[in-house]
């Protein structure tokens, strides 16, 4: 079981909206470099991780399909030589957007072993052994994964190399999916130990099934803990009270809910600005009563609901 820890210890920086010039963020736009190059994004990637660290957070979440954000955070482990920072990251998307905002496809999923050894090759040039972590990006129950046994085993020799193996999940069938993953078994022993979910204030749906991996053992990830910046831009009013009672943003009372799941070990946040991040972090100071709670949980969604609304948010 992971130890109890202070919130802020359990709060990681996510680099989806930092690694390249579009994601689907809400309320990221306005404040990037208004020239999103990429040497514009390494120094915001860089200013953003020195606060991350200089606040206590020391997990950090990437993945191979967040356009540079593999390398922009190589270059800075390199540079301020943090050893104790905690490295997560996924393969199974790549990124072919180019670097540019305006395109038709800005990522392509493909659960094979060959993209699993090509991006694992790719994130180890990069990150050496600082992969504390390493995750199926976007696993679902249709994933060709569950019955390809070479790719079970080809994770397997990451897993038995002594890193730990884990998946995110996405999609209104989350829970369905990590019952599956729970199965997968090999050489005597589960083949994943984490799990990365998204679970917010409107989308609660895979909790009981987080708490109980928790309780069996494994590490559990919550990600779009402010649903793509929707919880910070265009919160719900019931949210918006719960906030002005607390004198903090509605993103901080968002964020707080996570932090009250006892099985929440790593809070991931994806800000992509200091004044962001330091408004996330106000969430740890924020003690959510049980009138709190009762007043937020009318704010949940239909999964079904949810998970169409976030398919239709625009890359910009």
């Amino acid at each position: 079981m992971i130890p109890a820890q202070q919130p802020v210890q359990r709060i990681g920086l996510g680099l989806a909206a930092l690694g390249r010039p579009a994601y689907i963020n809400v309320g990221r736009t306005d404040v990037l470099p208004v020239q999103r190059t990429a040497q514009a994004m390494r120094e915001r990637t860089r200013t953003v991780l020195d606060a991350a660290y200089a606040n206590g957070i020391r997990w950090v979440d990437t993945a191979r399909s967040y356009g540079s954000a593999e390398q922009f955070l190589a270059d800075w482990l390199r540079e301020r030589g943090h050893q104790d920072v905690a490295v997560s990251s996924k393969w199974g998307y790549a990124y072919v957007a180019q670097w540019r905002i305006e395109t038709e496809v800005h990522e392509v999923k493909e659960h094979s072993v060959e993209r699993l050894r090509t991006q694992w090759a790719e994130t180890r040039t990069l990150l050496g052994d600082r992969i504390d972590l390493y995750q199926v990006h976007s696993l679902t129950t249709g994933s060709p994964l569950f019955e390809d046994l070479a790719l079970q085993y080809e994770l397997a020799r990451i897993r038995d190399a002594g890193v730990q193996l884990g998946f995110s999940t996405s999609g209104a069938a989350q829970g369905e999916t990590i019952e599956r993953a729970w199965e997968i078994e090999v050489g005597g022993r589960q083949l994943f130990g984490a799990v990365q979910s998204t679970w917010n204030t409107l989308e609660p749906s895979v909790g009981r099934t987080l708490a109980e991996v928790h309780t069996g053992g494994w590490r559990v990830l919550v990600k779009e803990t402010l649903a793509n910046g929707r919880l910070a831009v265009d919160a719900p009013p019931g949210l918006g009270k719960v906030a002005e009672r607390h004198g903090v943003g509605s993103d901080a009372i968002a964020l707080a809910h996570v932090l009250r799941q006892p099985w929440a070990d790593v809070v991931l946040v994806g800000a992509a600005s200091v004044a962001q991040l330091e408004s996330n972090l106000a969430a740890c100071r924020v003690e959510l009563t049980d009138q709190d709670i009762n007043a937020l949980k009318p704010l949940a969604r239909d999964a079904a609901t949810y998970w169409g609304e976030r398919a239709e948010l625009p890359w910009r």
